[in-house]
């Protein structure tokens, strides 16, 4: 610990040793389930609109979340380029994101497999009547294979996504009891 004399108080710096490779490897996996999830929603936001279809609350979400976690990881960055990264913020703000990830599992779940839902009737009229040949009909049948697959998809990083921000909330919790050095 570093102590500075401030006037009549004491300052107390602890300095914080973060393991580099896992703190890496958690960067680079929660940058490419954020830019999924921010990249699948807004397309499908597109998609929505030149159908002129209503755009369900699960896709502005889905992009807001995604643009709040890569705003989140470039926080960290910075805050790692000028050795200031505690773990109390990294814990307090991976609870944050926590929370709104388990929300889009909860709604992307609902739409996936709820009611008359976006599993059921991709597996009935996607994947149940292949096209083949170079006309607009195989056109048409590999978007709609590309719809589902991306329902599946954002579905699958919402959940790897929750359980990478619990793994940081523990290595945050390690590195504040200094079991890294």
């Amino acid at each position: 610990m570093a102590r500075t004399v401030v006037g009549s108080a004491v300052v107390v710096r602890q300095k914080y040793y973060w393991p580099d490779a896992q703190l890496n490897l958690w960067m680079i996996i929660m940058l490419a389930t954020a830019g999924t999830i921010l990249g699948v929603f807004a397309e499908f936001m597109v998609i929505q609109s030149q159908t002129k279809q209503g755009t369900p609350w699960i896709m502005p979400y889905g992009v807001t979340v995604g643009a709040l976690t890569i705003v989140f990881i470039l926080v960290e960055l910075i805050l790692i380029a000028q050795m200031r990264l505690l773990p109390g913020i990294v814990m307090l703000l991976s609870f944050i994101l926590l929370v709104l990830f388990i929300a889009g599992i909860i709604g992307t779940a609902i739409q996936l497999f709820a009611g008359p839902n976006i599993n059921n009737l991709c597996n009935t009229y996607v994947f149940g009547a292949k096209s083949y040949g170079a006309d607009v009909n195989t056109l048409a049948y590999l978007q709609q294979q590309s719809i589902c697959q991306s329902w599946d998809a954002a579905f699958a990083f919402w959940i790897i996504g929750s359980v990478f921000l619990v793994w940081i909330m523990i290595m945050a919790s390690q590195v504040n009891q200094s079991q890294y050095e």
